[in-house]
């Protein structure tokens, strides 16, 4: 069983960007954990309503266990440190063998200053580490496609509508462009060759990748 760490900035990040990467992990039996520095929300109430969002949308794509940091939203800058010591903390509650985390180059400044922070601490305590592409990545060339099935699409969408206090971003547009802007990097005659019944994309750039070589069995004494 694989253990997958995902850390985001703020609750409904991991949903936009890879919610069918994520039902999919739950379906092969992976151990999924998603863990949001931040409640995204500037009083107690609203931040209990998006860790309830949050809950609600990880029983939709099967996660395992969805925790919280108490970094106030919007000042990731003064808490660099604070973010560091939680993020080792999370890591060693149970050792991820692969992480997804933002883009290091993002218009958010509390999506970049996660990407650094978990970059610096997934180095050291993680084999894998995969960055997913945002609204608001930008340079951001994929190395790593993730075709989906009409079924992972519909469950991405059931989790996003797990977030109505997220009305203004439209989640609906986040599936359309699930369903679509791959087609920007992969060429046509590749497409074509899909295997039927694929369905969307979602676009990631890996980080680092550790394979190890497959060994034959030791010899009986």
């Amino acid at each position: 069983m694989t253990d997958v760490l995902i850390v985001v900035a703020h609750p409904d990040d991991a949903e936009i960007a890879m919610g069918m990467r994520m039902r999919d992990h739950a379906l092969t039996g992976d151990h999924m954990r998603v863990h949001c520095l931040s409640s995204g929300a500037s009083t107690p109430e609203d931040a209990e309503r998006r860790r309830s969002e949050c809950l609600a949308a990880g029983a939709v794509l099967g996660v395992a266990d969805y925790s919280f940091s108490q970094i106030p939203d919007n000042e990731f800058v003064e808490r660099r440190v604070e973010i560091n010591r939680e993020l080792f903390r999370v890591f060693r509650e149970r050792r991820p063998d692969i992480v997804y985390t933002h883009f290091p180059r993002d218009q958010h400044l509390d999506h970049r200053i996660t990407a650094d922070e978990v970059t610096t601490v997934a180095l050291r305590e993680a084999a894998d580490l995969c960055y997913f592409r945002s609204p608001y990545s930008h340079d951001f060339e994929p190395n790593l496609y993730f075709v989906g099935t009409p079924d992972l699409l519909a469950a991405k969408q059931a989790a996003l509508d797990c977030f109505p206090s997220q009305q203004q971003l439209d989640m609906t547009v986040f599936s359309g462009l699930t369903d679509l802007a791959y087609r920007q990097h992969v060429h046509h005659r590749v497409v074509e060759r899909f295997p039927e019944g694929a369905h969307g994309a979602e676009m990631f750039r890996t980080a680092r990748q550790i394979v190890h070589a497959s060994r034959p069995a030791a010899a009986c004494p």
